[in-house]
């Protein structure tokens, strides 16, 4: 199969999305689509790509059977801007390739996060890492937001000082804050980069970062809308369950009625037999 293009994702090659006060996200290229996907799936038996139809269930069937190296065939480029302490969650996905700016050949910009009155939170008391969703009390948002601007104004003039005083930029740039913009190109395949929208997107992960993951989202249902679709299906929206939950859900099921309902539900075939392996159920309707 020749250098596949997709239409969608053409359009908004270098295309930027903004993203908090300062930052944004673009596709700078692509390599593949749905189309590339099934080609890969195919070639143990010679297969080309067939009806639309086909192909959806194909990839559907790939990514719900963690069937991954298909999706490892698709490939993307992203340009990001975001803070730094974002960055520094970022990089935990230690399965792309990335280039980031850097402070030791440039001068970095005088930009920070600084996030609006609504996203001033306050800590969760039983989440270690994350935020209350408790509304806060608009003095003490205007009081933070005050307090940030001040130091982040504070410290890049002193960045600026010591590089007037011929200071190396490795070491000016060293009391510089987490909120500072940085720069990066980062390429993931697909099957690596749903497993970081699955985080990043998930309502627990940090605001700041979510966000970026939601943007993303967008970018890749361009890419591969069929592959995506199926993301939403099994990873994002579905949910496993552990041995103890699973004879529970199963210990207060009515097998009557869900054998019922399953017979009436909109699922291939295929798909209702998988549900009943997954459930044990199989020999028990």
């Amino acid at each position: 199969m020749a250098h596949i293009k997709v239409k969608t994702a053409e359009d908004i090659l270098d295309k930027t999305y903004k993203v908090l006060d300062k930052g944004f996200v673009r596709l700078v290229d692509y390599m593949g689509g749905d189309a590339r996907i099934v080609q890969a799936a195919r070639v143990s038996y010679g297969g080309g790509t067939k009806s639309v139809r086909q192909d959806k269930a194909l990839i559907d069937y790939l990514l719900r059977n963690k069937h991954t190296s298909p999706f490892e065939q698709v490939i993307l480029t992203f340009h990001v801007k975001m803070p730094v302490f974002v960055a520094r969650q970022w990089i935990r996905h230690r399965t792309a390739r990335l280039n980031e700016i850097s402070g030791r050949y440039s001068v970095m910009s005088d930009e920070f996060y600084l996030p609006n009155e609504n996203e001033i939170r306050t800590q969760s008391k039983d989440n270690k890492q994350g935020s209350s969703k408790e509304e806060i009390d608009p003095e003490l948002a205007k009081k933070v937001i005050g307090l940030l601007n001040k130091e982040q104004t504070g410290q890049y003039e002193n960045y600026q000082g010591l590089l007037t005083d011929d200071i190396a930029r490795e070491l000016a740039r060293i009391n510089l804050p987490l909120s500072l913009y940085t720069e990066m190109y980062w390429q993931i395949d697909l099957h690596n980069l749903f497993h970081f929208l699955k985080l990043r997107m998930d309502g627990h992960a940090q605001y700041e970062i979510r966000v970026y993951g939601e943007v993303m989202a967008k970018i890749v249902k361009a890419v591969s809308p069929l592959a995506y679709s199926a993301f939403e299906e099994h990873i994002l929206y579905g949910q496993r369950f552990s041995q103890d939950e699973l004879e529970l859900i199963l210990a207060s099921l009515d097998k009557e009625k869900f054998a019922s309902l399953l017979e009436k539900a909109e699922l291939r075939k295929t798909r209702k037999q998988e549900l009943l392996t997954k459930l044990n159920l199989k020999d028990a309707l």
